[in-house]
């Protein structure tokens, strides 16, 4: 089953990373993007940069098709903020809603040489990163974890091929693994990389519950317990 629409119009949402970004896009093409790269003013900022997207455009929220989010893993704080806004626009104008990974996006964000395997990087503090494997056909060689890295990571792969390390994660890793078949680029991911996957989900009528979706965190948080007052 297709989703068919004369002119496809998305919104897509990043408040996973470092940077947030929101972006509107047409068929495809990029029309407007937004940048916010200070991570504490996410919340403050995400809420008016889609309104100012879609006046600029001359466009209401109901005539959109989809809103695309990135959905994690990364900053708790931040994928709660972009999942809530993402929620709360869908079911106020009754559009679907696409869930994107985080890692599957990044994954847009640079032009690697040809067969390397790509391995985005989300910094989780320490050595610990959220990573995951994928080859140059969006096929996943390792599904989305968190990872504490040491010089032995993905040495399996390494020895079979090159691999290519970026995002925020990748500089520790850098530091440790001297692998002649490791190689680290630059690469800053942003809302626009979602489009392709985005439109893909779009066509096959990929979206999410809405009642029941919720962010996808990479590994558990545990709140400290507190004793009840007597």
């Amino acid at each position: 089953m297709l989703y068919l629409s004369a002119v496809a119009l998305l919104l897509l949402i990043d408040t996973a990373v470092t940077t947030a970004s929101v972006c509107l896009a047409k068929d495809n093409e990029v029309l407007i993007e937004e940048k916010n790269p200070s991570q504490k003013d996410h919340a403050a900022w995400l809420h008016p940069a889609i309104e100012r997207i879609l006046n600029h455009a001359a466009i209401k929220p109901e005539a959109l098709d989809a809103v695309a989010i990135s959905s994690g893993p990364g900053s708790y704080t931040g994928l709660r903020v972009g999942m809530a806004a993402a929620k709360g626009l869908c079911f106020v104008t009754g559009i679907p809603l696409i869930m994107i990974n985080t890692l599957a996006m990044m994954t847009k964000s640079l032009v690697p040489p040809t067969s390397a395997l790509l391995c985005p990087m989300i910094d989780a503090r320490r050595m610990e990163v959220f990573t995951a494997l994928y080859d140059q056909e969006d096929i996943q060689h390792l599904a989305p974890t968190n990872m504490i890295l040491d010089e032995n990571a993905f040495k399996e792969h390494l020895e079979k091929g090159k691999v290519v390390f970026f995002g925020n994660g990748s500089e520790k890793f850098k530091q440790i693994v001297h692998h002649k078949n490791a190689i680290f680029l630059e690469a800053e991911a942003t809302a626009s990389h979602m489009i392709s996957i985005a439109f893909e989900k779009l066509k096959k009528v990929d979206f999410a519950d809405l009642a029941y979706t919720e962010p996808y965190y990479g590994k558990a948080f545990y709140l400290p317990s507190v004793k009840p007052l007597i």
